[in-house]
C-alpha cells in the first residue's frame, strides 16, 4: 500500500561536473541550496544581493550586473540613519550613502564575473507579489510607509518575458551557463493563503512557459517536492513557513540525484563522512586514540586531495596534532 505519492526524477542529460561553479539568486531557499554546495566544495555565489522574492526583481539585477548599468538615483533611501536601496534587501545597507554604491557596484560586478564563468545559475522564485514605487517594481520596501507603495500580482506573461531579456544578454557572456527554475518551497503566509496559492500558482505557469520557450532552461520541483511528496507539517519549521532542515535535505538528495553523477554523488558521499569526523569534538583530546583519529583523519584527506580542496582541513588537522606534540613535550 503506498501512503504518499513519491516523485521520481530521472537524471539529467547532462551530469555537472564535480566541482562545479554556481550562481544561487532569489529567495532564502536559495540560500540553503548554496550552503549545501560550498559545504562540498562547490564555487558558490549565493544571493549576492540578499534574498530576493520577486522574479523580475532578481531578472533586473541580473541585466544590470550583465549591462554595467546601475540603479536609478531614486531607488536609493535614508531611514533612521542607514541608506537603503529598493532594488536590494536590507542586508546590503550603509551609513554612508557612498559606501553603499561601492557596496553595490561591488556585487554587481561580483555577479558579473560569476555569470560570465560559471556552470550553473540556479534562480528561485519566492513570490509574485511585488511593490511598485513610483510605477517602478522593487525588491524590498525597507519599512517603508505602506502609502508609499502599491502592491502588484506579477503576471506569468511578464515574468517570462522579463526572463527572456536576461536570458539574451546571460547568452552572450557566457553561451554554456545551464540555467536552472524552480519555485520556492517557502510559504508566504503574510499576503493570506489565499494569494500564496495564487502566487505560487503564477510562479509555476511562469516557470512552465520559460522552460518551453526558452531553449536549454530547465525547472527544478523543488516546490512540488514540499507540497507532493513530503506533504506533511512536520516538515515545516515551527513558524509553518520554512522547510525543516530535513525537509531540505531531502530535497538536496534529489536535486543531486538530478544534475550529478554517479561518481560525483559517491565522492560527495565520501567528504560528507570526512567532514563528520572533522566537525568531532572529543572528551580526551590529549590522548593516543585521538592521535590516531587525526592521523587517519589527516591520510583521507590527503587521498582526497586531487578530487576535492581539502588544503584548509590539512592545515586545521596538522596544527591540531602541533598541539598534541607540544603538550606531550
Amino acid at each position: 500500500m503506498e501512503l504518499k505519492t513519491t516523485l521520481n526524477l530521472t537524471p539529467s542529460h547532462t551530469s555537472v561536473s564535480y566541482p562545479a561553479s554556481f550562481v544561487t539568486i532569489g529567495s532564502c531557499f536559495a540560500l540553503a541550496m548554496g550552503k549545501r554546495l560550498k559545504n562540498f566544495k562547490h564555487k558558490v555565489l549565493q544571493n549576492p544581493f540578499g534574498t530576493i522574492y520577486n522574479p523580475i526583481s532578481i531578472h533586473e539585477l541580473l541585466i544590470f550586473a550583465l549591462s554595467g548599468e546601475r540603479p536609478d538615483e531614486a531607488t536609493y533611501l535614508r531611514r533612521d540613519g542607514i541608506y537603503f536601496n529598493y532594488l536590494v534587501h536590507s542586508e546590503v545597507s550603509h551609513p554612508s550613502e557612498k559606501k553603499l554604491r561601492e557596496a553595490i557596484d561591488e556585487r554587481l560586478l561580483e555577479t558579473k564575473t560569476a555569470l560570465e564563468t560559471a556552470e550553473v545559475l540556479m534562480m528561485t522564485y519566492g513570490t509574485a507579489l511585488a511593490y511598485r514605487y513610483r510605477d517602478a517594481i522593487v525588491s524590498n520596501c525597507h519599512k517603508m510607509p505602506a502609502s508609499m507603495f502599491t502592491r502588484d500580482v506579477l503576471s506569468a506573461d511578464s515574468i517570462t518575458e522579463s526572463f527572456e531579456k536576461f536570458l539574451r544578454l546571460v547568452k552572450d557572456a557566457n553561451p554554456n551557463l545551464r540555467i536552472i527554475v524552480t519555485v520556492s518551497p517557502v510559504r508566504h503566509l503574510k499576503d493570506t493563503i489565499e494569494l500564496n496559492a495564487v502566487s505560487k500558482s503564477i510562479l509555476r505557469v511562469a516557470c512552465h512557459q520559460i522552460i518551453n520557450r526558452c531553449a536549454g532552461v530547465e525547472y527544478f520541483p523543488a516546490y512540488e517536492f514540499m507540497m507532493d511528496d513530503l506533504r506533511d507539517y512536520r516538515f515545516y519549521q515551527q513558524d509553518m513557513i520554512h522547510p525543516t532542515e530535513q525537509a531540505e535535505e531531502y530535497i538536496w538528495e534529489k536535486f543531486s540525484d538530478r544534475y550529478f553523477s554517479l561518481e560525483t554523488r559517491n565522492l560527495m558521499k565520501e567528504w560528507s563522512r570526512v567532514c563528520s569526523a572533522l566537525a568531532h569534538k572529543p572528551f580526551h583530546p590529549a590522548t593516543a586514540a585521538h592521535r590516531r583519529f587525526l592521523e587517519t583523519l589527516l591520510e583521507q584527506l590527503t587521498q582526497l586531495g586531487d578530487k576535492v580542496d581539502t588544503r584548509e582541513e590539512i592545515i586545521s588537522v596538522k596544527k591540531q596534532l602541533e598541539v598534541l606534540d607540544s603538550i606531550q613535550e
